[in-house]
């Protein structure tokens, strides 16, 4: 018998050795965007956390577009057509560095994007898809209203047809990238039932005002939208979708994303409490070497890489069109928690050390607490796998 072939050195940053799991194409979009949050993300966030401001972000843009970033696993229209487990992983490697960048990119591509690619027209998909992919547009997506957040249904936004036109009216809230947007897919009441809309962001009667004093993603841009009898011609509205089946179709992709997303913001904790604990000394010895340190380590190394490879997993069910609304549901509940979880646990490696913007724990602590609340709460994911375990609704 030939002898059995001897195992690779056990790697602490791939302890399961998921990195197996990947193809050279996989790995290639990984370091793409590892690179480039490295080199444009990482040595200024912490600055624009503190300000609560994301200079540059059309810039930004700009250049995820040229990475292939914005709308990255939709196809044509100049889209990069990636696979599932590629658009994951670059939602990995974005929100390592910090989840406000992560969510430019799930709601350009995600939300306003896949909206239109999903449920437009021709024409619309020809007239925006190609800009919003090159970071010439960036879009935002209506949906969450000042009253109504995990209630879609209830929406008070209305589009009435005055003519051959449509006349919307409301207010939207917590909208990512609304006031640097130049387009936002907003959905409304109709007559007809909810319908989404195509609105250009000049159109008389539509503003963004900017919300500030956020303790969570503050390098992120957040904003109301607000529409006084915005005038809109017949062929703004998204022609292939009406009622709730549309926005949530379009959540069901951006929440994907967090399930893996999340993750790099735990990852960044992992790495520098780890880190911190090979080179803090105290007691004349490292404070990697108390067992109490190790089986901190230790149990968040093993929630991050579940956490992963439960990514993965969906990430290949969704490559093969396979995958549920119920297990992104699954992901984002385990995911999310599991992330600020390992947060607050690295940050008690780090003392005192913890809190400071000089290390990312705190800043991702803080802003896994939006990723918590929004796509989603808890409850509300919870309330879904409820009903798909017993087969008994507890909505109503």
């Amino acid at each position: 018998m030939s002898a059995s072939p001897k195992p690779p050195a056990f790697d602490p940053a791939d302890p399961l050795g998921l990195d197996d799991l990947l193809d050279p194409e996989d790995l290639a979009v990984r370091d793409t965007v590892r690179s480039w949050a490295a080199d444009r993300v990482l040595p200024y966030v912490a600055d624009w956390y503190e300000k609560g401001e994301l200079p540059g972000i059309r810039e930004l843009a700009r250049e995820l577009g040229s990475i292939g970033a914005l709308g990255m696993s939709l196809t044509g229209y100049g889209c990069a057509g990636a696979s599932s487990v590629q658009y994951g992983l670059a939602c990995l490697e974005l929100e390592a560095a910090d989840s406000g960048i992560r969510s430019l990119v799930s709601v350009q591509g995600s939300l306003a994007m896949y909206a239109i690619h999903a449920y437009g027209s021709e024409e619309q998909k020809s007239e925006w898809l190609p800009r919003m992919a090159s970071g010439e547009v960036i879009g935002c997506f209506g949906l969450t209203e000042p009253d109504h957040g995990s209630d879609p249904a209830g929406m008070r936004t209305f589009a009435k047809r005055d003519g051959d036109d449509w006349v919307l009216s409301g207010r939207k809230m917590w909208i990512t990238n609304g006031s640097v947007a130049g387009v936002a897919v907003v959905w409304a009441r109709t007559e007809d039932g909810i319908r989404g809309f195509v609105v250009p962001t000049d159109r008389p009667g539509f503003s963004a005002p900017e919300i500030k004093h956020k303790w969570s993603l503050r390098a992120s841009v957040t904003s109301e939208l607000v529409l006084d009898d915005v005038r809109l011609p017949a062929d703004a509205v998204l022609p292939e979708v009406t009622g709730l089946r549309g926005p949530l179709g379009c959540l069901s992709h951006a929440r994907y994303g967090i399930v893996w997303g999340s993750m790099g913001a735990a990852r960044s904790s992992f790495e520098a409490a780890l880190d911190y604990a090979r080179t803090r000394e105290q007691f004349g010895r490292p404070i990697g070497g108390f067992q109490l340190t190790q089986a901190k380590l230790a149990d968040m190394a093993v929630e991050l890489h579940k956490g992963i490879l439960l990514a993965h997993h969906l990430g290949r069910r969704m490559d093969a069109g396979r995958l549920r609304p119920e297990q992104i549901s699954f992901g984002k509940l385990n995911n999310v928690r599991e992330a600020i979880e390992i947060c607050r646990t690295a940050r008690t490696i780090l003392g005192a050390n913890g809190i400071s913007l000089e290390y990312p724990v705190m800043r991702h602590a803080t802003n896994l607490e939006s990723v918590l609340t929004y796509e989603g709460t808890v409850e509300m994911h919870q309330l879904v796998l409820g009903k798909a375990l017993t087969g008994l609704d507890a909505f109503r």
